[in-house]
């Protein structure tokens, strides 16, 4: 799951003794997640093509006797306490929310009148996933508290596991309900508007593989990506994102103001998922002329993202790279998500031999980069990204090379 798992795993079982004075019970992992193709395409009920990164969240428990909940966050040295029968929204620390909320839908959506009762847990955690950068560090965290909540009353939810234990239950709740929870806690106590893509990908991510998610049926196909010579290289800007959170309903406004002109025409269509290339442009200039911008790039978003999985289909990776470009050029010019950084990255990216394809990932206004590079030319593409972009902008960027990882994992530790 990780590089040297078991120098790892050691090491935060040490951790843990040291701050509560025993060997944990078992330890939760979860990955963050690189958007490939398919952005803002998800709250249109669109598609979205995600990989879980080989970049986790870890958390090591063990069950309490009552109701509490004890918390220490390595990274950042903040501890939290909280009990399971008053939960309270609090921003100190603002962390802390994202595993209230877990807690809180756990009880009230999944194990209301059932057999099971949660139980108190102490728990240490640390990861990897870089935090501000749009890879979903929040999802990882949501996802790996879940299965470490569920782990708590010696619950387990379906291929959750990595090691067999007959002690342990296994929970008929499939990825898509917990992702449901996660998305929930997120909405809802982190105050985040985020889509069911993050916490969906966290879970059911599979090494070499990348999601293909209909996020309105939440019908999904796991594709092979069969990207041998090929890793998925992340360039972030180190930009913070401070125009995304009210840029981002500004957009998901004017998608929905589309529909409800378009409606007039084609009564049938809910989302912009419904509408065909063919038929957005018999109707586009009746829109207004921003949101016919933002709608034409959804449209087109969802067929790239259809054309891109036919192309990793049939190893076509060329086209696949041409696509990412074109979703790029799509939400710098029509969607207007994109920012000065994100384009010189591309637009390095897009000189540098053996790179086949780039585009902004996640919500926009700073964050990340995506980059498929042949392994052979990572190391110049390292170097020019690294002399290039301080050049131009003042800020040193932060490159990171990652293969597409699994999914979340618990794995029960053995006192022996």
């Amino acid at each position: 799951m990780i590089q040297d798992e078991s120098i790892f795993t050691n090491r935060l079982i040490q951790d843990f003794n040291q701050c509560f004075g025993h060997t944990p019970e078992f330890m939760v992992s979860a990955p963050g997640r690189v958007n490939l193709i398919g952005e803002h395409t998800d709250y249109n009920d669109g598609f979205v093509f995600p990989v879980a990164i080989d970049k986790y969240l870890h958390i090591a428990a063990s069950q309490r006797s009552d109701r509490e909940v004890h918390l220490y966050a390595l990274d950042v040295e903040e501890e939290c306490v909280f009990n399971l029968d008053s939960i309270r929204e609090s921003n100190t620390p603002p962390w802390s929310n994202y595993l209230k909320g877990v807690a809180h839908f756990l009880q009230e959506q999944v194990l209301q009148g059932s057999e099971h009762t949660l139980n108190g847990i102490t728990a240490v955690i640390t990861g990897n996933v870089p935090i501000g950068a749009g890879l979903s560090s929040s999802a990882a965290l949501e996802v790996a508290s879940t299965l470490a909540f569920l782990g708590g009353c010696g619950l387990e939810i379906p291929h959750s596991s990595v090691n067999t234990n007959n002690g342990i239950q296994v929970l008929e709740c499939s990825p898509l309900e917990v992702a449901s929870i996660c998305q929930r806690a997120e909405n809802e106590f982190a105050g985040v508007n985020c889509g069911i893509m993050d916490p969906t990908i966290s879970l059911l991510g599979k090494a070499d593989h990348a999601l293909f998610l209909d996020c309105r049926s939440l019908d999904y196909e796991h594709i092979p990506l069969n990207l041998t010579d090929i890793l998925i290289v992340i360039c972030n800007t180190n930009v913070k994102r401070e125009l995304a959170a009210s840029e981002y309903n500004k957009r998901r406004s004017e998608c929905e103001n589309g529909v409800k002109i378009i409606q007039q025409w084609l009564p049938s269509i809910t989302s912009l998922r419904d509408i065909s290339v063919e038929d957005f442009k018999k109707y586009e200039d009746k829109l207004p002329e921003i949101t016919q911008k933002r709608c034409s790039y959804v449209v087109e978003e969802n067929t790239r993202v259809l054309k891109a999985v036919s192309a990793l289909k049939t190893n076509d990776v060329e086209t696949f790279g041409t696509l990412m470009n074109a979703s790029h050029e799509g939400l710098r010019d029509d969607y207007e998500v994109s920012c000065d950084e994100l384009d010189l990255l591309t637009e390095i990216a897009k000189n540098t031999e053996g790179v086949f394809g780039a585009r902004m990932t996640g919500a926009g206004f700073g964050g990340c980069t995506v980059n498929l590079v042949y392994q052979d030319r990572v190391d110049e593409f390292q170097n020019k990204v690294n002399n290039e972009y301080p050049k131009h902008t003042g800020i040193e960027p932060q490159i990171y090379i990652c293969n597409a990882g699994d999914g979340a994992r618990i794995k029960w530790i053995s006192d022996n």
